[in-house]
């Protein structure tokens, strides 16, 4: 294990190995503090960085974060690495590989330049870059970096910000659900997919509300698709029994442990992601896993200990379960930033910083990146934050955000966006829906001929009948 030292104002500062250089290095927040792994001072964490920013690339495929021995995450990372990707900038360090990111950022043909790159760098090569960033950079590489996924709507195009639609209720009732369903999409939510989170874990609770919110996407042909985020055995069993399923979710870390804490392993979720596919339901792409993380995950499950037993900071193991969704070709990840609480992310500074990093590292590892921008209510953060990692993340061309009634999930228990701030967020920066979601809301008259959203009276709508559902 190599040793470090950086001197800086007079100290000399030694870390020992990858692991506690990363962890040092990394911007300030409360789940590292709790890890015990955060710099003590603002001189030692930018002594890691500088000692960051030298660093070899190659220093990530000779040394691991978590040893390939004892993790089939950090295997999948090192057994999918794309070495012919990685020779357009082996020869860089971390430091390096940020200044040429913001230079392609610039150039025209970004896009293709970063989509060919992707398989080439490794989570833990693209999570050290962030550190070492400004929001502003990771703002600018994110917005050059385009990546698609498609199901029946097409989610990442360059001006779009899709939303996911998320209508829960304590208690699972089919009316709160579809109340919830019409008030998102009058103001036109639901592109990326319509997603309730369950109640319970039943496959006979769970069938119900697939059937249920397939029978509202046949009934208006809406071209949307439809997610309840039950575990991944659920889902597949439901498969097995011909339940109507678009996409197949699961939560998802970046350490074997946390992922065994979820109950899920690699190989249980490549074959769900088969099974998936096997429907065929997907009219503009079959793109059909939907994953979601977060920072603090790890940590929260006591699985976050990496080489030499070092505790790995939360947002490297973050990214680790971005090189993780890659495998998986889905068409949906998000961030639920915010969600684990103020132990893993203190306030709304951290919180907007987590948002911006955690985008950006999944975009350049080639993900349709989305952010469910949120907090709990005991977290020193308020709706003002929220709407400033909005617009970043706008600004940053996010695939998608997470949406719902009045920002409250009072299922859930949490603060998230409500149906307005997608509006404000498309109208304030010219972003549009998914566009076959688009077409639909024009066709129905939801829209003008310019796409604004219209004022609507939901007892005359076309949907109004979501409002009594059988």
């Amino acid at each position: 294990m190599t040793v470090y030292r950086q001197s800086l104002a007079g100290t000399t500062f030694t870390f020992d190995g990858l692991v506690e250089v990363m962890a040092k290095a990394t911007p300030p927040r409360s789940g590292d503090r709790l890890a015990g792994c955060a710099a003590e001072s603002d001189a030692e964490r930018a002594a890691a960085a500088w000692v960051l920013a030298d660093l070899p690339l190659q220093t990530f495929l000779d040394e691991q974060v978590v040893p390939y021995e004892d993790d089939e995450v950090t295997r999948l990372i090192c057994d999918a690495h794309d070495a012919d990707a990685f020779g357009a900038v082996s020869h860089l360090t971390v430091g390096g590989l940020r200044d040429h990111l913001l230079t392609v950022a610039a150039e025209s043909g970004s896009a293709e330049t970063l989509r060919a790159l992707a398989p080439g760098l490794t989570p833990e090569m693209v999570a050290a870059t962030s550190k070492i960033m400004r929001n502003q950079d990771l703002i600018a590489v994110a917005k050059a970096a385009v990546v698609t996924s498609a199901f029946r709507t097409t989610i990442g195009l360059p001006g779009t910000m899709a939303t996911r639609l998320q209508p829960n209720h304590p208690t699972d009732d089919p009316h709160g659900i579809a109340a919830a369903t019409l008030d998102g999409l009058l103001m036109g939510s639901g592109d990326a997919v319509i997603g309730v989170n369950p109640a319970t874990d039943s496959p006979s609770a769970t069938a119900d509300l697939l059937y249920l919110l397939d029978e509202i996407r046949q009934r208006f042909e809406i071209p949307v698709q439809s997610c309840v985020l039950s575990h991944v055995t659920t889902t597949v069993g439901l498969i097995e029994k011909g339940v109507p399923v678009d996409l197949v979710f699961q939560s998802i870390a970046g350490t074997e442990g946390a992922n065994r804490s979820f109950g899920v392993t690699v190989p249980m979720l490549l074959e769900a992601n088969e099974a998936g596919k096997s429907l065929h339901r997907g009219t503009v792409g079959d793109n059909v896993m939907y994953l979601e993380t977060g920072q603090g995950s790890a940590l929260s499950a006591g699985a976050h200990l990496g080489t030499g037993g070092k505790p790995v900071d939360q947002q490297t193991l973050e990214t680790r379960g971005y090189g993780l969704a890659r495998a998986l070709d889905p068409l949906l990840v998000n961030t639920v930033v915010g969600f684990i609480g103020p132990e893993y992310l203190y306030d709304g500074k951290q919180i907007v910083r987590a948002g911006l990093e955690d985008h950006f590292c999944g975009k350049l590892l080639g993900l349709p990146m989305g952010v469910d921008v949120c907090y709990t209510n005991h977290a020193e953060a308020d709706q003002d934050d929220m709407d400033t990692l909005l617009t970043l993340l706008g600004a940053a061309g996010a695939a998608f955000v997470i949406a719902v009634p009045g920002a409250d999930d009072v299922m859930l228990g949490y603060q998230s966006l409500s149906f307005h701030d997608a509006l404000y967020v498309r109208q304030v920066l010219g972003l549009k829906p998914a566009p076959e979601f688009e077409a639909w809301m024009h066709r129905l008259g939801m829209t003008d001929d310019a796409g604004r959203v219209l004022p609507v009276d939901a007892s005359t709508s076309p949907l109004r009948a979501l409002a009594a559902p059988a």
